[in-house]
């Protein structure tokens, strides 16, 4: 029998996100001039800077280039921002070398087929309810939200409760 997602969550010390179809909901405004505009969701932003802040990794891959995304990101406190990643592989390589980090320590969420390599090698690979077909087959969790619409926050809430650090220091009136 296969093991319940649920069994990883203790496991788990790093999160990796894909930006377009996680954080943000995939859709690309862009304007006259050329330039594009995300959404990301501020409950996912709490969620990111509560894990960072509870000691674990925080790293974001991306096919994508636009520098107001690493900008945001870096307001939360992420460092490790890979922006134009096309082969994630490399950059997956690349982190897990820097911090010592063991592939089965990792929760990827990704939605997409540029998504697939990395998440065949991590231990918790996970997928927005909207994520192409693909992807949500080799996923041992399938959030209930879509992505930019509080998928991350639904798996970093999840870790952080099984670990018991979840709401640390705001039921004591303080943070």
């Amino acid at each position: 029998m296969e093991k319940s997602y649920k069994e990883y969550l203790h496991k788990i010390t790093t999160f990796i996100f894909d930006v377009d179809g996680v954080l943000t909901d995939g859709i690309l405004h862009i304007t006259t001039d050329g330039r594009m505009h995300r959404e990301m969701n501020v409950k996912d932003g709490f969620a990111m800077k509560e894990a960072l802040n509870r000691g674990f990794n925080l790293c974001i891959i991306t096919g994508g280039t636009d520098e107001g995304v690493r900008l945001r990101l870096q307001a939360l406190g992420i460092q490790d921002v890979f922006l134009g990643a096309h082969e994630k592989m490399k950059q997956l390589n690349e982190y897990l070398e820097k911090e010592n980090i063991a592939p089965e320590n990792v929760l990827y969420m990704g939605d997409d087929i540029p998504d697939y390599p990395v998440m065949k090698i991590v231990g918790l690979p996970t997928a927005p309810q909207d994520a192409v077909k693909e992807i949500k087959e080799i996923s041992k969790y399938v959030s209930h939200k879509n992505g930019g619409k509080g998928c991350v926050r639904d798996v970093i809430e999840q870790v952080l409760k099984v670990q018991g650090k979840w709401m640390q220091g705001f039921d004591a009136g303080g943070h």
